[in-house]
C-alpha cells in the first residue's frame, strides 16, 4: 500500500509476510504471556517495549514496574539513565491475541518523581476532586496519513489534489485513500477494550478521524493514548506513517485538531443548558491557559491551525456559538434543542496531551480553579 518516495519503499512493505506467519502461527506456552509496556516520552511521543511474565495479570495492580532507558526517550542524563515505568491501564492485545496484554505506563524520574511529560500525575487528582460532578469526556482525534518522504498519502508527487469539498465523510478510489488502515485500526481499538466510538474521512484528503468515548474522569487520557498507539501500530504493518501535526500541509487545506467533547451530570440532566453556558462563561475567562495546554508547545503549534479559517476560530480570540464550527466552543444542535447534553471544545490541537486537555477544562469548569 505504501507509495515510493524520495526515501523510497518502508522496508515494512517489502518484508515476506506470510513467512513472518509460519513463525507467528508457533503456540504459545501456556505458562507465558508477553506484556506490551507502552509509554509518553520527552516529546510526547509514543515508545513500547516487551517483557514474558509467567502468569496471567486479572488487573493492572498485578503488573510489575519495569524502568527503560530516559537518555533515549528526552527524558535524563545517560549518567543517570533507568527511569520508572508504573502500570496505570491494560488492555487486550490485537496483535498478539491470546492472553497477551498490552500496558500503559505513567513514567517517573530515578527519584520517583514525574518525568515533565507525565501530565496523568496531576491530572488524576483533579479528576478525583471532581468525581461526585461525574465528568465525561469524548475526543474526535483527527490524523493525517503519510508515506515515507513526508507527502500526504495518495497524494500527486508533483501536484495536488483537488480542492477540498469531496472528500468529508467520502466514499470512492478518488476521493479516500487508505481505509483499509482505518479499518484495522477500528477493529484494534475494539478487540484492546478501547471505548472507540465512530470513524471519518476528514476535510482533506488522507485525513481520518476517530472518536473515543464516553469516557469519565482519567479514563480518556489513558484510552486515548492507547488508541494512539494502537494507530501507529497498525499503520506500521502497511508501511504507512501516522502524524498528529495539528497542520501538516501550508495553504488551503484543513488542519488537525483533537475537538473535545465534555459534560458534567448536571449539564446532562434537564435544564442543563444552564449549566452549559455557565461553564462556557468560565471557559471565556481563561482562554489563555487553556491555549497553553491544548497542544504540547504552548499554543505554538496551534498557532498554525487555529487562524480563523478551515472550520477553526482565531487563537487570539473565545468564542461560542450553537452549531459553529468556526467557534472556540460549539453547543452541537441537539443539545441545544434538547436543552441539555454537552459542549465542545474545539481548540485543542491533534497532537494535545489529553491528560492536559481534560484536567484544564475541570479545574475550570469543576473546581472554579
Amino acid at each position: 500500500m505504501a507509495q515510493q518516495g524520495v526515501l523510497g519503499f518502508s522496508p515494512n512493505t517489502v518484508m515476506n509476510k506470510s513467512a513472518a506467519q509460519r513463525f507467528h502461527a508457533i503456540p504459545q506456552p501456556d505458562n507465558k504471556i508477553r506484556a506490551e509496556y507502552i509509554w509518553i516520552d520527552g516529546e510526547y511521543g509514543i515508545r513500547s517495549k516487551t517483557r514474558t511474565l509467567d502468569f496471567l495479570p486479572k488487573s493492572v495492580q498485578d503488573l510489575p514496574e519495569w524502568n527503560y532507558d530516559g537518555s533515549s526517550c528526552y527524558q535524563s542524563q545517560g549518567s543517570n539513565s533507568d527511569t520508572y515505568l508504573i502500570p496505570v491501564a491494560m488492555f487486550k492485545d490485537p496483535f498478539r491475541l491470546g492472553n497477551n496484554k498490552l500496558v500503559l505506563c505513567d513514567t517517573y524520574k530515578h527519584d520517583r518523581t514525574p518525568t515533565e511529560t507525565n501530565q496523568r500525575h496531576t491530572c488524576i487528582k483533579v479528576m478525583e476532586a471532581a468525581k461526585d460532578q461525574k465528568p465525561w469526556f469524548g475526543i474526535e482525534q483527527e490524523y493525517t496519513l503519510l508515506d515515507m518522504d513526508g507527502r500526504p498519502f495518495g497524494w500527486p508527487k508533483c501536484g495536488f489534489p483537488g480542492p477540498q469539498g469531496p472528500y468529508y465523510c467520502g466514499v470512492g478510489a478518488d476521493k479516500v485513500y487508505a481505509r483499509d488502515i482505518v479499518e484495522a485500526h477500528y477493529n484494534a481499538c475494539l478487540y484492546a477494550g478501547v471505548n472507540i466510538s465512530g470513524i471519518n474521512a476528514e476535510v482533506m484528503p488522507s485525513q481520518w478521524e476517530f472518536q473515543v468515548g464516553p469516557c469519565e474522569g482519567i479514563t480518556i487520557g489513558d484510552e486515548l493514548w492507547m488508541a494512539r498507539f494502537l494507530l501507529h501500530r497498525v499503520a506500521e504493518e502497511f508501511g504507512v506513517v501516522v502524524t498528529l501535526d495539528p497542520k501538516p500541509m501550508e495553504g488551503d487545506w484543513n488542519g488537525a485538531g483533537a475537538h473535545c467533547n465534555f459534560s458534567t451530570e448536571a449539564m446532562r440532566k434537564p435544564n442543563g443548558i444552564v449549566e452549559i453556558q455557565n461553564a462556557i462563561t468560565k471557559l471565556s475567562k481563561h482562554h489563555d491557559r487553556h491555549i497553553q495546554a491544548y497542544d504540547p508547545k504552548k499554543g505554538a503549534d496551534n498557532a498554525r491551525r487555529l487562524t480563523g479559517k478551515h472550520e477553526t476560530s482565531s487563537i487570539h480570540d473565545f468564542s461560542s456559538g450553537v452549531a459553529n464550527r468556526g467557534a472556540s466552543i460549539r453547543i452541537p444542535r441537539g443539545c441545544a434543542e434538547e436543552g441539555k447534553g454537552y459542549l465542545e471544545d474545539r481548540r485543542p490541537s491533534s497532537n494535545c496531551d489529553p491528560y492536559a486537555v481534560s484536567e484544564a477544562i475541570v479545574r475550570t469548569c469543576c473546581l472554579n480553579e
